[in-house]
C-alpha cells in the first residue's frame, strides 16, 4: 500500500528513456527509436504515451519573464495495452517521419524529442533528447 501511494507521487515510480537509433537526422532519413520504460516499487498504470518534436528557442526578450520558448511541431499519440508491473521493463518501438518544419536556426533553436508517459492517477514520467535535422 504505502509502495503505491509513493509510486503515485514520484518516488520510486517508473522511469522513461527514449533512446533514438540516430541523434544526427540528414534530410530524408526517418527518425526511429525506442521507448524504455522501468516499472517503479509498485504497478501502475499507463494511460498513454506522447512523443513531441519541438522547437526550443532561447532569446533574451526585455518584455518578457520567460528567455526560452517551446513549440510542438510534430505530436503522436501511443495508445499502450496493460499496465507497467513492479521492476518490469517495456519496449516500445517508434518511428516518425520529418518534414520541413524540422529545420531550425541552430543558432537560437534546437530540436528536442520529450516523451511524456500519462499516468493514471499518478505523476507522470518524461525524457527529452536533443536531436539535429538536416
Amino acid at each position: 500500500m504505502l509502495k503505491s501511494f509513493l509510486s503515485k507521487i514520484g518516488i520510486n515510480s517508473l522511469q522513461v528513456d527514449t533512446v533514438v537509433d540516430n541523434q544526427v537526422l540528414e534530410e530524408g532519413e526517418t527518425l526511429n527509436g525506442t521507448i524504455y520504460i522501468d516499472g517503479g516499487d509498485a504497478d501502475q498504470v499507463i494511460d498513454h504515451l506522447t512523443l513531441e518534436v519541438l522547437i526550443r528557442t532561447h532569446e533574451y526578450k526585455p518584455d518578457s519573464d520567460f528567455d526560452t520558448v517551446d513549440r510542438t511541431i510534430t505530436k503522436q499519440s501511443i495508445e499502450l495495452l496493460g499496465d507497467v508491473r513492479s521492476k518490469e521493463t517495456r519496449m516500445i518501438p517508434f518511428e516518425v517521419v520529418p518534414d520541413e518544419r524540422w529545420q531550425v536556426d541552430k543558432e537560437k533553436s534546437k530540436l528536442i524529442l520529450k516523451t511524456t508517459v500519462h499516468i493514471a492517477g499518478g505523476i507522470d514520467g518524461h525524457d527529452e533528447d536533443e536531436i539535429s535535422y538536416g
